[in-house]
């Protein structure tokens, strides 16, 4: 694996490999890698000629500089697991590199109504954050494909209008959530959990495979609260419990079973802020 700290040297590279017929395939990350994001790996090695990586904790998106000085920073296991799962470029930027003329009078990004809901409402700016790095890391990569993980279900979405909005030329394939054996969703955050908050944070993925189960057309409201209340019964803090539409993320309300319908939940335990969701049908 090469591992390459510089923008312009990056970019080389990639000219360099497309002219040898490559397909690049690139998964962006934020280290503390664990097997979501070595799924994402194995997705782009089956499919690419050519896989990057990238590792990159971006100040813009955390809209808690608290949040962002917790973010666990695992880079030496990192590498080991990248270079065990056959990437082949590892791109390992500093903030100096991905934003040259400083974190100042970014561009703003026409998200509309994904931006005020759910995550885009808990956490303001975080979507533009994300967009202004993933907009910088795709215009350095010029991937033919990027992989990103169902488990950011909103941001897949953000994603997908940053694509449309400026137009690039790369095809987004998301992979479904990849969740230990006891059904946690796998996150680089699980790491900040005490055992006891681990054993705990399963009653998130349980809640919404309760919903899974439960949900039947008609009113949905008496669901949703009854899931929210017993998540705050059991000492989580939920930003939400939503159950809305797949393609769009409107609140669904009433439904006649037949939308395809996501249910999301985001919720803190004690310090550390989970987030999962689940396709109902």
């Amino acid at each position: 694996m090469i591992i390459i700290k510089q923008t312009k040297a990056l970019k080389n590279y990639i000219i360099h490999s497309r002219s040898t017929g490559a397909t690049i395939g690139f998964v962006p990350t934020m280290g503390a890698l664990h097997n979501g994001h070595l799924e994402l790996i194995r997705r782009s090695k089956a499919n690419s000629g050519l896989t990057v990586c990238s590792i990159f904790v971006n100040p813009t998106q955390f809209n808690d500089p608290k949040d962002f000085e917790k973010y666990p920073i695992t880079i030496e296991n990192d590498i080991d697991l990248l270079e065990q799962q056959g990437c082949d470029v590892l791109f390992l930027p500093d903030v100096a590199a991905i934003y040259p003329q400083g974190m100042q009078h970014l561009p703003h990004y026409e998200l509309g109504f994904l931006e005020t809901i759910l995550e885009g409402k808990y956490r303001p700016g975080h979507f533009q954050g994300v967009c202004q790095v993933v907009h910088r890391l795709l215009n350095a990569v010029q991937p033919d494909h990027l992989y990103m993980g169902q488990k950011d279900y909103q941001q897949c979405m953000v994603i997908k209008k940053l694509i449309e909005l400026e137009k690039l030329p790369v095809a987004m394939i998301v992979v479904p959530t990849v969740r230990e054996t006891d059904g946690l969703a796998m996150s680089s955050r699980n790491m900040r959990l005490s055992a006891a908050e681990r054993k705990k944070a399963v009653q998130i993925s349980a809640t919404l495979q309760f919903i899974k189960r439960e949900i039947k057309p008609g009113e949905l409201e008496t669901l949703r609260q009854r899931c929210q209340h017993y998540l705050t019964a059991e000492g989580f803090r939920p930003d939400y419990v939503a159950i809305a539409d797949a393609d769009t993320l409107h609140a669904v309300d009433d439904w006649d079973g037949k939308q395809q319908l996501v249910a999301l939940i985001a919720a803190y335990l004690n310090e550390v802020r989970l987030i999962d969701n689940m396709l109902l049908q």
